[in-house]
């Protein structure tokens, strides 16, 4: 084989594969559908694949070695079977591969007749959803750990211009494990709001496991991908979760 010929057949080569989990409907929709649109395009232009399910059924320990990044786009931890709850489990406690949570993912207590998953609360710093912003305020994010990859070139803080803003029982900052990397400044919000939690976290990392992870809460509406500082914070969680590197 000529060097041209093992060239095109190394570019044909995806560098990973990711798996990304998305509601089928409901109000995240829009957002599910836009994140795959720039998914795609991103993979595209970087050279990696992406396969899409609407449901957790699918997720065994033998099905999840065909991937090195596990993407959660707007999808609860709720309603999952036994099988699928260890093979996830196995997959982040021993770094099988990366794992990105936006929005929903954290989405924790008893909902839709399903008991809270507790292992998962404890992942994501033990927290339990307590409340929401149902309609909506703009806000600024503050970047707090500006050398994480996942920040590289995010600016030191971004708005938010349409975000829930969800509270929690628990402030994830308090678990030994949780490193947090941007708050939101809850006196920004436009307009104002009194559902705050003080110091309110919205992009952390576990570093108790040995999986590359990091929750990003804003993940509502489609609008956020036309967000530089979003997109951009996205593309770093994405290749910086997918490398054991």
């Amino acid at each position: 084989m000529l060097l041209g010929d093992i060239a095109r057949a190394q570019e044909k080569t995806p560098r990973f594969k990711v798996l990304a989990i998305g509601e089928n409907g409901g109000h995240h929709i829009l957002h599910t559908k836009a994140a795959r649109t720039w998914l795609d395009q991103l993979a595209a232009d970087s050279n990696f694949t992406v396969d899409y399910y609407s449901n957790s059924a699918p997720i065994t320990k033998s099905f999840l070695e065909g991937y090195q990044l596990f993407i959660q786009i707007d999808y609860p931890p709720y309603g999952w079977s036994r099988e699928s709850e260890e093979a996830f489990i196995d997959y982040i406690e021993e770094g099988r591969g990366g794992w990105i949570g936006f929005h929903h993912a954290s989405l924790l207590g008893t909902f839709d007749g399903f008991p809270m998953w507790q292992w998962f609360s404890d992942f994501m710093g033990g927290i339990r959803f307590k409340s929401y912003i149902a309609d909506f305020a703009a806000a600024t994010v503050n970047v707090e750990h500006r050398r994480h990859p996942v920040m590289k070139d995010v600016p030191p803080s971004f708005p938010v211009l349409r975000e829930e803003w969800y509270t929690y029982t628990r402030n994830p900052r308090l678990s030994k494990d949780i490193r947090v990397l941007a708050s939101v400044d809850e006196n920004t919000y436009v307009p104002v709001r009194h559902i705050k939690m003080g110091d309110h976290p919205v992009v952390w990392t576990n570093t108790k496991m040995k999986a590359r992870n990091v929750y990003i809460f804003m993940g509502h509406g489609p609008e956020l991908f036309v967000n530089p500082s979003y997109t951009r914070m996205y593309s770093n969680a994405i290749f910086w979760a997918a490398s054991k590197k």
